[in-house]
């Protein structure tokens, strides 16, 4: 028989498809004046701080693949430690800048109609139900209708 003849492909250099929680040029430029960080104070000793825009990628990458703080592959995707991404979000949510962020990224994805309002889901689970515990006899005081952000 004849000898058979490998024929090699090209090998392919980087991603082709972008990871999901990577953080695009046009959306850090909407969130960026409101989550950026102000510079430190004259004088003040230490190391400098990640940047912003890469704490929020460690914070995505966290949220989108449900992946514990302390066991972000840093090195590899070259992302900050699960530590500096949780307290980052701890200061964001403190401030009530991450919450200005998602407003503002949420109303414009819905002006331009790339929500889909049908897949949203209301999540209730807030509340511990030990076994064996008794039914808690306080009542919502919020409306009947869904609220919305």
């Amino acid at each position: 028989m004849g000898k058979r003849v490998r024929v090699s492909r090209p090998r392919r250099v980087g991603r082709s498809v972008p990871l999901k929680f990577t953080v695009s040029d046009a959306m850090w430029a909407v969130v960026a004046p409101i989550l950026d960080d102000p510079p430190r104070e004259p004088g003040q000793s230490g190391r400098p701080r990640w940047p912003a825009r890469l704490c929020l990628e460690g914070i995505l990458y966290v949220l989108y693949t449900d992946t514990p703080w302390l066991q972000i592959p840093l090195r590899q995707l070259g992302l900050p430690s699960g530590e500096t991404c949780r307290r980052r979000l701890e200061q964001w949510s403190a401030s009530g800048a991450f919450e200005r962020a998602f407003r503002l990224l949420v109303s414009q994805l819905d002006d331009a109609d790339q929500l889909d309002w049908s897949r949203v889901i209301v999540d209730a689970s807030t509340v511990e139900a030990k076994k064996g515990a008794r039914r808690s006899r306080a009542r919502s005081k919020a409306p009947r209708q869904a609220v919305f952000i």
